[in-house]
């Protein structure tokens, strides 16, 4: 029997030896603790998505029990994203100089202190300091999800592993959905960071009673490796606030967004610019340069663009329109199941030369179910996007598997000094991208809302018959509360322009949709595009031979 945490007298065969350092040996194991670490990783992975999915779902409400403005609360979000997107800066060198356990139960335990703190002494700057630890604490879970998953499968298969890591945390959302909100508001909110904290601790037990085997571990950390993160997180920070609260605020009517967008710019060109110019560099900026990178970045942060369509539009829409989290529970119970069923149809038909198809594949659907959703009115419910919003969920699945492969495929070939510049180039195209995605459609919306208020007001003539019987109807809706015929008529004019302000944001959100869908369907046509150019390429160099 394989022991479970590799004791010293067990010896490691080479093919059991860490593929980068710092990820864990893999010895096979017998059935049970693969069974055990195939459930572990399932609880790792969804908990590293859905402790921030419970904030970001509710905001709203959130913002109200706190006695916070929307601008306020969305720096939550902001600081999440910010230390997410650069936690790798430091946690892969981490990992290969304190070891896997030390640093995961150590950003844990600190996560753990921070809600600790929220619960006795909660404020918004606790708040603030826990979603930091947060994003710090679930990319570190990121990892062990996809080192636990490596431990079950034989060498040959461990791509499947690889697939099934970043997808299971994809579920974060569409569970968090599902939570019933009187659950989380419990005593002020209490239930959400008990949930929280519940979450933490139950991974730190599972963990520790069935820990990976061990890595190798070397001294990582460089002196100008502190100055690379100290620019990089602020860097990071200023940009995640200004594409979250940008909207709110309003691009042109904010005078320090300007500025702070400049100095997000100015700081993480000069991380970049000292990295460059490192000889044992974090990031890897030759590389990252170069035209199969950089293609790969626009493919995946516009594919995050793209899938804002579900985390703002259909949920604004349904917002709009009046519904809570509550009577949405089918409707991401079902996308959670199209997720599943994703995960199934990558696990069974993905090989390496067949990842950029499926990449194709996901953003057709994505654009199919974004033009779907096009046909909105103001009569559409949950059930009017069940198929447009699972079509959307799968194509989420069927992208990231097949994103992470290539990635880890190209880090393989050139060395663990590459890995970093990886885990971070795609960690930020995806906090990013979901920021800047919620960002443009957003903006989208409200300049349409505008435009249609403005086109349907033209029709608002009184040579219309529809128009006095719309005003008598309104004042007629009032008459057993207002008895002076003055105001009854002041008040259906009222009615009527609420009635036209409803109208012009359900046209709006539908070319929010017809947004989303292009954006979708252009990165598609990009990605054929390659497909084709990769082909001809492959066919003159057969010719050649």
């Amino acid at each position: 029997m394989t022991p479970a945490a590799a004791p010293v007298s067990y010896s490691f065969a080479p093919s059991e030896r860490p593929l980068f350092l710092g990820s864990p040996y893999t010895p096979p194991h017998p059935l049970g603790r693969r069974v055990a670490y195939a459930l572990i990783a399932v609880l790792t992975g969804i908990t590293s998505n859905i402790v921030n999915s419970m904030i970001t779902v509710n905001l709203p409400n959130l913002a109200g029990a706190m006695g916070l403005y929307i601008t306020q609360i969305l720096w939550f979000p902001a600081v999440y994203v910010a230390f997410n997107a650069t936690a790798n800066l430091t946690l892969v060198r981490a990992r290969i100089q304190f070891g896997i356990p030390a640093v995961m139960h150590g950003l844990l335990g600190v996560y753990a202190i921070s809600i600790a703190i929220q619960l006795i002494w909660p404020s918004y700057a606790a708040g603030l300091v826990t979603c930091a630890m947060s994003g710090m604490a679930m990319a570190a879970l990121s990892s062990v999800t996809l080192y636990y998953l490596l431990q079950i499968f034989p060498p040959q298969k461990r791509q499947k592993g690889l697939l099934l890591g970043i997808s299971i945390p994809q579920l974060g959302v569409p569970l968090a959905r599902m939570i019933p909100v009187e659950a989380l508001a419990l005593d002020g909110w209490q239930g959400l960071h008990l949930m929280q904290l519940g979450l933490v601790l139950a991974v730190m037990a599972s963990t520790i009673a069935v820990p990976i085997p061990p890595t190798d571990r070397s001294k990582a950390f460089e002196p100008l490796d502190a100055l690379t993160i100290g620019l990089s997180v602020p860097g990071f920070l200023l940009l995640a606030g200004v594409l979250s609260v940008g909207r709110y605020l309003w691009w042109t009517d904010t005078p320090w967004l300007g500025p702070a967008l400049a100095a997000s710019a100015a700081l993480i060109a000069l991380a970049v610019l000292i990295e460059h110019f490192r000889s044992r560099p974090l990031i890897q900026t030759r590389w990252i340069g170069t035209t199969e990178m950089i293609r790969f970045a626009v493919v995946a942060f516009v594919v995050r663009v793209a899938l804002a369509e579900q985390s703002y539009g259909s949920v604004g829409l349904l917002t709009f329109g009046g519904l809570i989290n509550d009577q949405l529970h089918v409707l991401f119970g079902l996308v959670a199941l199209a997720m599943v069923a994703g995960m199934v149809v990558t696990f069974l038909v993905f090989k390496p030369e067949r990842g950029t198809h499926l990449v194709l594949a996901a953003l057709l659907l994505i654009a199919l179910g974004a033009a779907l959703d096009t046909r909105v009115t103001n009569l559409t419910r949950p059930p009017q996007l069940y198929l447009s919003q699972s079509l959307i969920g799968l194509g989420t699945v069927l992208f990231m598997g097949p994103a992470l492969v290539f990635g880890i495929s190209r880090v393989t070939q050139r060395g663990t000094q590459y890995l970093v510049s990886w885990v971070v180039l795609f960690s930020a195209t995806q906090n990013l991208g979901g920021l800047a995605g919620a960002a443009l459609l957003g903006s989208w919306q409200v300049d349409r809302v505008r435009y249609h208020a403005t086109a349907l007001s033209q029709h608002l003539d009184a040579a219309n018959p529809i128009v006095p019987e719309r005003l008598q109807a309104g004042a007629s809706a009032v008459s057993g509360a207002l008895i002076d015929p003055a105001l009854r008529a002041i008040e259906g004019t009222s009615l009527l322009g609420q009635a036209l302000t409803g109208e012009a944001n359900i046209l709006a959100f539908a070319d929010v949709f017809r947004l989303g869908s292009m954006i979708a369907l252009a990165n598609a046509l990009l990605v054929g595009l390659i497909i084709l150019v990769r082909r001809r390429s492959q066919a003159t160099e057969k010719a050649r031979s």
